[in-house]
C-alpha cells in the first residue's frame, strides 16, 4: 500500500513511518519540518517538505491511504497564533479530505486528541459523551473530526482520540507529562509538579503508532476510537519516575484544570491490545539518557522552539 503521512517528521510520525516501511508499505512523508527531519533514508520512502495549508503542494498521485497527523500540537503552541492553528489543523484538514475524495482515495485515518473532552467528571469518558473543547487546539481537533466524519460515505474514516503520548522518538518531545517529568528528574534531580491531582490518560508511543497500522490493516473498524490505557494523576506519574531516578518532588499551583479518565473499551473490542506502559516509557528514557542517546535539546520543546523560530517567521512581512 502507498501511504501518505502528514506530520511525518513529528514525534509520532518519526516512529510510525519506519514501522510502515518495515511492513512493506511505500510512504510519502509530508511535513513542514519546523523541528527538523529525523527520518532515515529508505528505498520506499519519499520525504516531501511542504506546507499542508498549500493544497497545491500536496501530491496524492498513486496514494492508497492517508494518515493525517499534522497539526499545531498542544494548547500553549496553538494559542501562540490562533489563526495559524485554525489554518493548519482545521482548514487544511478540510482541503485534504476534499482532495482525497476527488482522487478516489478511500482510506483516511485522522489523529484527533483525547483533549477534545475538556474537563469531565464522568467516571469513564467514552466516545459518546458530548465534547467541551477548551483551547484552540481542542476546538480545531473537534472541527477536524466533524469534517472527516462528513466524508464517511465516500471513504473509510477512522478517527483516533489519543491520550497523552509518552516514550522515546528520534524527534523527541520533552513537553508532554511523562517525558517532561522524567527529563527533569534525570537532569536536575528534582521534579516540579503543577497541581498534581489532575488525572490524565496516557499511551506509549509504540502503542499509538501500532494502532494506526492496525486500523490501516482493518478497514472494517470505522468511526471514533479513544486510545488511552493508563489513567494516572500527575503526582502519581512523578512518583513513578522517582522510583527509577533519584529525585525530589516539588508541588506548585497549576492553572490547567483538565482532568478526565478515558475509556477505551470500544477500541479493545476491535481486538487491538497495548503492549507497553508508562513505566516502560520511563525506563526506556532513563536507559537512553544514561547511554548518551537522549539529550535535552531545545527543539524537543515545541513551545520554546516555535516562539524562537516559527512564530517570528509567520509574523514577518513577505519579501
Amino acid at each position: 500500500m502507498h501511504v501518505f503521512v502528514t506530520g511525518a517528521c513529528g514525534y509520532k510520525g518519526t516512529v510510525l513511518v519506519p514501522k510502515l516501511l518495515e511492513r512493506g508499505h511505500k510512504v510519502r512523508a509530508f511535513d513542514i519540518q519546523w523541528f527538523g527531519n529525523f527520518l532515515r533514508p529508505h528505498p520506499n520512502l519519499e520525504v516531501v517538505r511542504g506546507d499542508i495549508r498549500n493544497i497545491d503542494e500536496v501530491n496524492l498521485d498513486g496514494i492508497d491511504a492517508i494518515i493525517h497527523l499534522s497539526s499545531v500540537a498542544n494548547d500553549p503552541c496553538s494559542d501562540l497564533n490562533p489563526q495559524l492553528t485554525w489554518e493548519i489543523s482545521c482548514l487544511a484538514t478540510m482541503q485534504l479530505a476534499d482532495r482525497a475524495k476527488r482522487r478516489g482515495i478511500d482510506r483516511f485515518i485522522y489523529a484527533s486528541s483525547g483533549s477534545v473532552y475538556g474537563v469531565s467528571d464522568a467516571p469513564q469518558v467514552t466516545e459518546d459523551l458530548e465534547l467541551f473543547p477548551l483551547s484552540e487546539y481542542n476546538k480545531t481537533k473537534m472541527c477536524g473530526e466533524r469534517i472527516l466524519l462528513s466524508y464517511d460515505r465516500d471513504m473509510v474514516v477512522q478517527v483516533v482520540r489519543p491520550a497523552t503520548v509518552c516514550g522515546f522518538s528520534p524527534r523527541m518531545r520533552l513537553d508532554v507529562a511523562v517525558n517532561l517529568l522524567t527529563m527533569q528528574a534525570l537532569k536536575n534531580g528534582r521534579i516540579t509538579v503543577l497541581g498534581g491531582d489532575q488525572t490524565r490518560p496516557n499511551i506509549h508511543i509504540d502503542d499509538i503508532t501500532d494502532l494506526y497500522i492496525f486500523l490501516l490493516d482493518n478497514p472494517q473498524h470505522t468511526g471514533v476510537y479513544n486510545a488511552g490505557f493508563e489513567n494516572i494523576s500527575i503526582i502519581d506519574i512523578a512518583k513513578l519516575v522517582a522510583e527509577h531516578v533519584k529525585a525530589e518532588i516539588e508541588i506548585k499551583p497549576s492553572n490547567d484544570p483538565r482532568s478526565y479518565r478515558v475509556n477505551s473499551d470500544r477500541l479493545l473490542a476491535t481486538g487491538f491490545r497495548p503492549k507497553k506502559s508508562v513505566e516502560d516509557a520511563i525506563k526506556e528514557m532513563v536507559g537512553l539518557y544514561r547511554q548518551g542517546a537522549l539529550k535535552d535539546e531545545e527543539h524537543f520543546h515545541n513551545l520554546r522552539w516555535m516562539m524562537k523560530t516559527v512564530i517570528p517567521a509567520a509574523a514577518a512581512p513577505a519579501a
